[in-house]
């Protein structure tokens, strides 16, 4: 790989905001060489409406980045999120007739054995894990190559999506002149970014907080144990707060990003807020912790919708790396004390680490999962560069 330079970008097509991410990898690490912003169009209720008007949104985030790194992009890797994303634990089965060595062919087989299962209308798979392998009905092994078997099983979790978002998303980025290089799952591009490999042996859970989505993926013992969609998004509490208040949605986001505060019991009795009425101009005063306790009951409730989704694998007490919160949602003063509390668990915001030239203005959980699916779009690259070399020296040995 040496004297090649490779670009690797990752685009968050969020409902609220397109943020796009361009870095450079030089001697094994990702530096930001550029980055790009824009407000979004063209979505309601986290699927797309307007296909034009998001790619529209993407080529304004395009020709920031493109002009703050200096190159023009071909290709990224895209975030898949929306209240269609869910997992499921699926299983594949391979008979190999007689006791015999596994190969790499065995494991790839039996993984596309599991991938086969029957899908409803309007479904794909858009990832898979494996979680282990039975060799011979021994279960619990990792790697399984090598070992002397007759029958080879393999578990894995299966995240599925809508065809018809995934197909939309697609051709909003295509209509913005980039190829796709892969999609992911948000969360877990937000997960690849914040999370170090050994934190997720420990047992993890990101909750990624977006405008109109919240998404889950929970990892334990190195493999993923969850991925799924919960009813409870950003616009919500913002929704909250305007009907609360009695003000326009507007006023209620900036409500809620300059006063609010997911615990109402750190606000002082006579603290109070300026509001006026939706469609009104004549202004008046609220309670501040009126403003909190809707906050607060909101955070409440989206976290017992975790709760019950750990609860579902068995993982609600095993969770000792504890709980990281992404997605521009995240930025609700408190919401980690709340998570805490209702979770039982250490809570922290994500941040992305590992990247030279980090701006500290992108040190913010909204930027998270772009920079994660940039170090995605850079993993593809690596892997895809020793393959070519391999192949190109078993093609010199065998001339």
């Amino acid at each position: 790989m040496s004297g090649k330079t490779f670009y690797a970008a990752g685009l968050d097509a969020g409902s609220e905001r397109i943020r796009l991410v361009v870095c450079v990898l030089e001697d094994g690490r990702l530096r930001l060489v550029g980055r790009g912003e824009a407000p979004s169009a063209g979505w309601v209720k986290s699927r797309i409406a307007d296909q034009a008007a998001v790619t529209g949104s993407i080529l304004t985030a395009l020709r920031e980045a493109e002009a703050a790194a200096g190159v023009s992009l071909e290709s990224v890797v895209v975030g898949m999120g929306g209240q269609t994303g869910r997992g499921a634990n699926c299983r594949g089965v391979l008979e190999l007739g007689h006791p015999r060595e596994i190969t790499q062919q065995d494991v790839n087989r039996v993984t596309d054995r599991a991938r086969r299962v029957q899908l409803q209308e309007d479904r794909m798979v858009l990832q898979l894990f494996p979680q282990d392998f039975v060799v011979d009905h021994h279960p619990g092994h990792r790697d399984p190559r090598r070992m002397v078997a007759s029958q080879l099983e393999v578990n894995v979790h299966l995240i599925t999506c809508s065809v018809q978002e995934h197909s939309c998303l697609l051709g909003a980025v295509h209509q913005a002149h980039l190829s796709v290089e892969e999609t992911v799952f948000e969360p877990l591009a937000a997960c690849y970014a914040a999370v170090l490999p050994e934190d997720r042996r420990e047992g993890i859970a990101v909750v990624d907080i977006g405008a109109q989505s919240t998404g889950l993926v929970v990892y334990y013992g190195d493999s993923l144990q969850l991925a799924s969609t919960l009813p409870l998004c950003g616009d919500h509490f913002t929704r909250d707060v305007a009907s609360g208040l009695r003000i326009g949605y507007e006023e209620a986001l900036l409500l809620k990003l300059q006063y609010g505060s997911a615990v109402s019991a750190y606000t002082a009795e006579n603290s109070l807020v300026e509001v006026s009425g939706a469609g009104s101009r004549d202004h008046r005063e609220a309670p501040r912790r009126l403003l909190n306790r809707i906050l607060e009951a909101r955070a409440q409730e989206l976290f017992e919708y975790v709760y019950r989704e750990l609860a579902r694998v068995g993982m609600e007490r095993a969770l000792i790396g504890g709980v990281v919160l992404t997605g521009g949602g995240a930025n609700l003063a408190d919401l980690c004390d709340v998570a805490e509390r209702e979770l039982n668990c250490p809570a922290r915001k994500g941040l992305a680490i590992g990247m030279r030239n980090w701006p500290e203005e992108s040190d913010d959980p909204a930027w998270t999962t772009a920079a994660g699916l940039a170090m995605y779009s850079a993993r593809l690259k690596v892997h895809g560069e020793r393959e070519r070399q391999a192949a190109g020296l078993l093609g010199r040995i065998l001339k």
